[in-house]
């Protein structure tokens, strides 16, 4: 695994109102690892919001990802069984404004997919979009649903967006091409850490991203591996993918 060339920026609000958030995306196996390992990762990055996949779904779900929220310092924002697997969690320094959940179109023999929405403000910065997805496995419906998400942020009414997950295909895909075309990939912008999503026994390949919309200044982005905090054993117990965090400066009101 590559190490982080340095620290990522911590949160903060600046002088002028804006505000530097940390945005962690995670697919968690609907918590089937080393639940311990994952609540670990996830507190060590210390992140002001987290990018769900795969969270629980079925028996006590709620009770489930409220669990591991409680152990990363965080409380639940939305998600879960209601999108289809895609979750929000926050930290308290995130005023809430609304939330939604989406299910996208079903294609019959195939697994129903969602997207966990909301927006949020921090301090004085300006609204916030935040989404979470986990695309299709099947590319023609993949490359659907990328449009699909370009037009829920277009459609969420705020200056700024951030959106991430597991796109289920590499950089030079046809979906994920669509989505870096209309939005900022926060790994190509300003890389940090290591680049490689899948799988945490052998990372080989990039299938985990988060975007942001223009005016959002990217500070770092990548796999945390070698930050403070985060332990190679964890990340490697705790799910089947890797953890994508980024640091975001969000312009003033």
């Amino acid at each position: 695994m590559q190490t982080s060339p340095g620290p990522l920026p911590n949160s903060r609000t600046e002088p002028d109102g804006s505000a530097v958030v940390r945005v962690l995306s995670y697919n968690i196996r609907s918590m089937r690892d080393d639940t311990a390992a994952l609540a670990h990762v996830i507190s060590a990055c210390a992140p002001d919001l987290v990018l769900v996949q795969e969270a629980p779904r079925f028996f006590r779900w709620r009770k489930k990802l409220a669990r591991l929220a409680a152990a990363s310092g965080l409380v639940t924002l939305s998600g879960g069984a209601t999108a289809a697997g895609p979750a929000l969690l926050c930290s308290l320094r995130a005023t809430v404004e609304r939330t939604e959940d989406v299910l996208l179109p079903l294609t019959p023999g195939l697994h129903r997919r969602g997207f966990a929405t909301a927006v949020v403000r921090f301090g004085g910065a300006a609204r916030l979009g935040v989404l979470s997805c986990h695309l299709s496995l099947q590319k023609d419906e993949r490359y659907e649903q990328g449009g699909m998400l370009l037009d829920r942020l277009a459609g969420m009414g705020v200056p700024y967006a951030v959106a991430g997950g597991d796109i289920n295909e590499r950089p030079d895909g046809r979906t994920f091409r669509r989505l870096a075309g209309e939005l900022r990939d926060c790994w190509a912008a300003k890389p940090w850490g290591a680049e490689y999503t899948s799988t945490p026994d052998d990372p080989h390949q990039r299938i985990d991203a988060i975007f942001a919309t223009p005016g959002v200044e990217i500070l770092g982005c990548g796999v945390p591996v070698g930050h403070p905090g985060v332990h190679e054993r964890d990340l490697r117990a705790a799910t089947d993918h890797l953890p994508v965090l980024a640091a975001l400066r969000i312009p003033p009101a």
